[in-house]
């Protein structure tokens, strides 16, 4: 099974999270799509970041009717903070069977170079890159790209903290059920 690996914070997860892995389902011969939640990504700051087992919460209610997409938290138990290339090593040993391939933006891949020993990242494990207005790949450092023209919301989780912040509606930028969870447990809004 080729599994593609959607990394990131999800602080919270949104609509725009959710149609790029659909378009990489649809697009690609990944056959499912693990959310790969990060407790802590070492290139940016985490004072803003809510529980991560809150997050797996919310990540879980917003893909719960989609048989393709997982949540996983294989980065909890994992070393903090967390370096992509630990985390494949340790899914690669424990599921030698499938294949793997990580799930970015095409401004993540421009600063692949700065990732924990991204040479062996690069020549060991493929990347399925949605382009990004502004961020074009001239050089793919020597890995396997797919390169997709995912459909592309200007929406970003900062934002919509901000939105919680400012007492204003995050309506249809996260999925319903999702809304509800964090306005309930009034999440975001110190």
């Amino acid at each position: 099974m080729h599994i593609g690996l959607y990394f990131g914070s999800f602080n919270p997860v949104h609509t725009g999270h959710l149609i790029v892995a659909n378009h990489v389902v649809n697009h690609t011969d990944v056959d499912k799509v693990w959310f790969v939640v990060s407790p802590h990504n070492p290139l940016k700051d985490s004072h803003t970041l809510l529980n991560e087992y809150d997050r797996l919460h919310l990540v879980n209610i917003a893909i719960e009717d989609n048989p393709k997409f997982r949540a996983s938290n294989v980065e909890f138990t994992l070393p903090k903070p967390s370096y992509t290339i630990d985390t494949l090593t340790y899914l690669t040993e424990k599921f030698p069977f499938e294949q793997f391939s990580v799930i970015m933006g095409a401004d993540s891949f421009q600063n692949i170079h700065r990732w924990k020993n991204y040479e062996h990242l690069v020549a060991n494990y493929s990347f399925i890159v949605y382009n990004r207005p502004g961020f074009e790949i001239e050089d793919t450092l020597g890995a396997k790209v797919t390169m997709l023209d995912a459909p592309l919301l200007h929406i970003s989780s900062t934002y919509i903290r901000k939105l919680i912040k400012d007492k204003k509606s995050i309506k249809y930028i996260v999925p319903s059920a999702v809304e509800k969870y964090i306005i309930d447990n009034r999440y975001y809004v110190k």
